[in-house]
């Protein structure tokens, strides 16, 4: 083997040498870029799961809160146990919308939202027919999604 073959096998075998490091090199990059990808998404995952790992119980208190509700209205007005009754549920609120609950808001007419709104019956009221009239029951969210549809009555026409 002359000093020209043996220059011609060496650079051809560096031509391959770089061709497989550009390929290992590339292959690298694409795996690198799916680990990223993958890791954005298990991190936007648990934060849903997160989001809504207490659905369960703040579905489970919304009808606690209700009944302080019943009671304070049970309540002679402006006694010490009303009083007392108002913080223990102003708190109680509190703590459930740290946790991310809101309540739908009500508003006499506004528009009906199947979304929102469970209608269960039907009034007399000076708003246009189909709309929001009377507040039954309160609704409740949580990040955009209904918890509890607010129970509310729909004017009609008279």
């Amino acid at each position: 083997m002359d000093e020209t073959d043996k220059k011609n096998d060496a650079s051809g075998e560096l031509e391959r040498a770089l061709k497989e490091k550009e390929e290992y090199l590339n292959g690298w990059k694409r795996a690198k870029a799916d680990l990223i990808n993958y890791q954005k998404e298990e991190s936007k995952r648990f934060e849903e799961i997160a989001k809504f790992a207490a659905l369960g119980l703040l579905e489970d208190l919304i009808p606690v809160l209700d009944s302080f509700d019943l009671a304070i209205s049970m309540l002679e007005k402006e006694g010490k146990a009303e009083r007392g009754m108002y913080m223990i549920r102003t708190q109680f609120e509190d703590v459930l919308k740290k946790q991310g609950l809101e309540r739908i808001p009500f508003s006499p007419g506004s528009p009906f939202d199947p979304k929102q709104h469970e209608a269960v019956g039907e009034i007399e009221s000076t708003h246009p027919p189909g709309t929001l009239a009377e507040e039954i029951e309160r609704g409740y969210v949580i990040g955009g999604r209904t918890v509890r549809a607010a129970r509310v009555k729909l004017s009609k026409a008279k």
